[in-house]
């Protein structure tokens, strides 16, 4: 029984200690959900949401919309991981969906992703027509599903994949997707929605201000973006940073060879306010991010 004591004391100490820290950075506790087109999209918003679960106490839910199906030709190497030759279509479309739901969840893991909720609509092909997705996904589900979700667990953000000219048609659709849903909800009901992308350079520029056709796409360009800088070092002789954390998401997902390449290639996480948020609500997003960024890595300061 004192062993018991101890333990829950100190189990006390460490919660109360993490909602102490998280406490002087924002008064509240922070909810997001993820809006991704494959299993592996999650990598885009790793350091960002490492903090935000491990440091702010806050919670993140992931919106997987396709079933990763057609990451089959970029598996030859899952071939021998996973026994199965994955890099045939017969076989990585019947296999790779569970598969990659499992890569999902270990890189979830890490960064403290919560709940998953998967719409397995089909990962056809590569595109870059928005419209082709659109046209042959089960929208209306997508939409109304999405409307539940975000109304019953009021989260404070929704974070989408950027939805530029050159990106993945899939992509584009489930932040097309998202922006519909939210759109469609009462005012006092929508979150913040922000477009994500990644800089593999600080000095790079973003010049995205809307996917041509889909006007709700629209970037506020007179709001700067909000940024999480993954270079940031700290741990011992600031010999850490926070691309080590990405490395890791982008680890799990190892029935996709080309996702290991990205390793070390993204410098600044990159968040931009849509138009369709109202501009009083910018303060909730920059107050957030400030706090991501300055909210601190707990390290011993006897060492």
């Amino acid at each position: 029984m004192k062993h018991l004591r101890i333990t829950a004391f100190f189990i006390f100490l460490f919660l109360f200690g993490a909602q102490a820290v998280s406490a002087q950075y924002l008064d509240y506790q922070p909810k997001v959900l993820l809006v991704t087109a494959h299993p592996d999209d999650d990598a885009l918003f790793s350091a960002t949401i490492f903090k935000t679960t491990h440091l702010l106490d806050g919670t993140v839910d992931l919106a997987l919309i396709t079933n990763g199906e057609g990451g089959y030709k970029y598996s030859t190497l899952g071939n021998y991981l996973y026994d199965k030759q994955l890099d045939k279509e017969e076989v990585g479309r019947a296999n790779l969906p569970g598969i990659r739901k499992k890569e999902l969840m270990a890189g979830g893991d890490i960064v403290g992703i919560r709940n998953y909720y998967f719409f397995d609509q089909k990962d056809e092909e590569y595109s870059l027509d928005a419209a082709k997705p659109l046209g042959e996904w089960n929208t209306d589900y997508i939409t109304k599903r999405l409307q539940t979700i975000i109304t019953e667990e009021n989260y404070d953000f929704v974070f989408t994949m950027m939805p530029s000219e050159q990106t993945h048609a899939h992509h584009k659709a489930s932040a097309i997707l998202a922006l519909r849903a939210i759109n469609e909800l009462p005012a006092e009901d929508r979150p913040v929605v922000l477009s994500t992308t990644i800089l593999r350079e600080k000095t790079d520029r973003i010049s995205f201000s809307q996917l041509q056709g889909y006007p709700l796409t629209k970037i506020n360009r007179e709001v700067e973006p909000f940024t999480f800088d993954r270079t940031q070092k700290f741990g011992h002789d600031n010999r850490l940073d926070y691309n080590i954390i990405a490395n890791w998401v982008i680890a799990e997902h190892k029935s996709q060879g080309t996702m290991q390449l990205l390793m070390n290639a993204g410098k600044v996480e990159q968040y931009w306010f849509y138009q369709i948020n109202p501009v009083e609500k910018e303060t909730k997003a920059r107050t957030f991010f400030e706090a991501v960024n300055e909210v601190p890595i707990y390290t011993d300061p006897n060492k």
